[in-house]
């Protein structure tokens, strides 16, 4: 039920035009978000929200797909983008159920952006608490 490729579709159109509405209507339920620089698994569709929500604002720089390899229900979508003056080059691993994203999982080399990103990421996370 549901097509992963539509949901694939979706979150490319939440990426373009950074539709907030649509990316919380993408995430199912019980999505799991996998942070480059938190240890535990961030559970459930408001704290995956909340990450996804601030990373798109704190990773607007320049931001862009590279590469695209999808299999069965995953995506695995590589990225490029400037944070604080550091190339950042990550990878989403985003698995679908169904047309909505269970599991959101995200790698950053190197280290110096690894750092850069936690940096931005707690700026982002702080100033959205903030305005509720």
């Amino acid at each position: 039920h549901g097509d992963p490729m539509t949901g694939l579709e979706r979150w490319h159109h939440v990426m373009r035009e950074g539709d907030m509405n649509a990316l919380y209507d993408l995430l199912h339920p019980d999505c799991v978000f996998l942070s480059p620089v938190v240890h535990t698994p961030q559970m459930g569709r408001d704290i995956t929200y909340a990450y996804l929500r601030a990373a798109n604002k704190a990773l607007s720089e320049d931001f862009q797909y590279v590469r695209e390899v999808t299999q069965e229900n995953h995506a695995i979508l590589e990225f490029t983008v400037m944070v604080d003056g550091v190339f950042v080059n990550g990878v989403d691993m985003i698995t679908f159920e169904g047309d909505q994203i269970i599991e959101f999982k995200v790698m950053v080399r190197p280290l110096k952006a690894v750092n850069a990103v936690w940096k931005q990421m707690a700026e982002m996370l702080e100033a959205q608490k903030k305005a509720g």
